[in-house]
């Protein structure tokens, strides 16, 4: 799907198997496959094939069973105006934090955030305030199989480094970033709980600009998590 939203038009079958470095036969497969199922079409004959729209009510139905609330997607406008820093709501996807909702800030040079883009769960603060949430034994489970790969030089390099952040951010009151994923970008996350479903609300930016703004940064998340989902529970 990525593939056909960046490219804009039809594909053909070799054109798709050398774009992903995939066997002409397992291409010619899965594009049967999915074709014959209605999910591709031909625009024009032996022209190429195009996803069809019959993803529309599936990518609806799967939305509709689990939106990001209008109080979420208020919470993180706000917090982004207040503090003119990107702000975004994560969830946790295998290994990696998964950004669900993103407001960008407006200043030049900022912090870029996407709806989907993914970041390692144990180096970042948005990662950690995730961690924190799950029980002790997944948590340790995802650190074991945690690929420990020095980002930054302030990279976190072992399990223990991350138990004893996580430990000392729960203790504090909040999750920090420091550059530890990339370089000069600073951050503060907390965990946050709603509806059952374990979330990490993140203001991130350049390190030099957010650093000295740390104690209003974290004033703005709070006060807006009262106002706008009172009932959610922060770590």
């Amino acid at each position: 799907m990525e593939f056909f939203a960046e490219r804009g038009r039809p594909a053909s079958l070799a054109e798709i198997s050398r774009h992903f470095g995939w066997p002409r036969s397992s291409t010619f497969n899965l594009l049967g496959t999915l074709a014959n199922r209605g999910y591709l079409y031909e625009p024009r004959a032996k022209q190429g094939y195009y996803p069809s729209p019959k993803w529309l009510p599936l990518i609806n139905k799967i939305d509709q069973a689990a939106p990001i609330a209008p109080e979420l997607q208020e919470l993180v406008q706000t917090i982004c105006e207040r503090t003119s820093e990107t702000t975004a709501l994560a969830g946790i996807s295998g290994m990696r934090a998964v950004f669900l909702c993103a407001a960008e800030s407006s200043q030049a040079i900022r912090y870029t955030a996407h709806v989907g883009k993914t970041v390692p769960l144990h180096a970042t603060a948005t990662g950690r305030a995730l961690l924190a949430q799950l029980p002790q034994q997944t948590k340790a489970t995802i650190l074991r199989r945690t690929s420990f790969e020095r980002y930054t030089p302030t990279s976190l390099m072992s399990v223990e480094a991350v138990e004893r952040e996580i430990a000392l951010s729960l203790n504090r009151g909040y999750f920090e970033g420091n550059a530890e994923y990339s370089r000069d970008l600073g951050g503060y996350a907390l965990g946050l709980n709603h509806r059952q479903r374990q979330l990490a609300l993140l203001v991130a930016g350049p390190f030099g600009r957010v650093a000295p703004m740390k104690d209003d940064i974290l004033r703005i998340m709070q006060e807006e998590i009262s106002r706008h989902v009172p009932d959610a529970p922060t770590t």
